[in-house]
């Protein structure tokens, strides 16, 4: 069932499938929207109650129009429905938002699936060049410049060009008008990466072996730092692992669940 979630000064579009039991949480990368757990849905909606949101200005949800905080829009997704306790399913931006609530109100957090996950606090994880070309490049009305440059740094699976990974480059493409309408709106949050040790929810952390290094290091010392997080290293994804390892996710997500409490 579609509905819209009503979020401090704004409005988040959300589904959920229905049903019994602890459920599922699945909050999406920046480089996609809600649509980029299609190839996992089916699977887990047929065993499990699962809600999927999306972020503010992604897919079906409003531009915002005040300065917000991702973790703060994922707990008013859990209020919306009613939800003392889920297992939070959170890939890049994500699971950013989801490593948040799981410090900010564990109570509420059962488990952890995260792949290829951010994380604030982290030095180096954001690309101060990388943003800098897509201004100038926004500003030259070059859109599938932008396109053909992100995909570089996190479709390398595909081939990491519109012309090789076409479904790839439409995810990609349909983001970019919420990452435009987010800027000065979506706040970071407080720094959670030296306090990955309070997290005590059960984790599994999946990095794609092709993502960028700085999100592999990043990767590998997150699971470094949360007592008891199982890591597993996806050969054939990149920053995108619903799209190119789609079983194993679901494989992944399945275990964590059989282990969340």
């Amino acid at each position: 069932m579609e509905t819209m979630v009503k979020a401090d000064g704004g409005a988040l579009w959300a589904d959920d499938t229905g049903g019994d039991g602890l459920p599922l949480v699945l909050v999406h990368p920046g480089v996609g929207d809600s649509t980029i757990w299609d190839p996992v849905l089916p699977a887990l909606a047929a065993r499990h109650r699962v809600i999927r949101y999306d972020a503010r200005g992604y897919g079906r949800s409003p531009a915002p129009v005040a300065p917000y905080l991702p973790v703060a829009d994922l707990s008013a997704v859990l209020d919306h429905f009613g939800l003392g306790r889920a297992v939070l399913v959170g890939s890049s931006m994500g699971g950013a938002a989801s490593v948040g609530l799981a410090l900010d109100e564990p109570e509420r957090v059962a488990g952890l699936a995260l792949f290829v996950p951010g994380v604030t606090g982290y030095p180096g994880l954001e690309d101060a060049e990388f943003y800098q070309d897509v201004e100038r490049l926004a500003k030259a009305g070059d859109t599938e410049g932008i396109v053909r440059l992100g995909m570089g740094l996190w479709g390398a699976a595909g081939g990491g060009t519109p012309e090789s990974d076409p479904v790839v480059a439409a995810h990609f493409r349909a983001v970019l008008p919420a990452w435009f309408a987010n800027v000065g709106h979506q706040q970071p949050g407080s720094p959670a990466f030296d306090r990955l040790g309070e997290i005590a929810a059960p984790t599994v952390l999946a990095l794609g072996e092709l993502d960028r290094p700085v999100v592999v290091r990043c990767n590998e010392e997150m699971a470094a730092r949360i007592p008891h997080c199982r890591l597993e290293r996806l050969a054939a994804s990149d920053h995108y692992p619903t799209l190119r390892e789609p079983e194993t996710v679901t494989r992944l997500i399945e275990e964590l669940y059989a282990e969340a409490r």
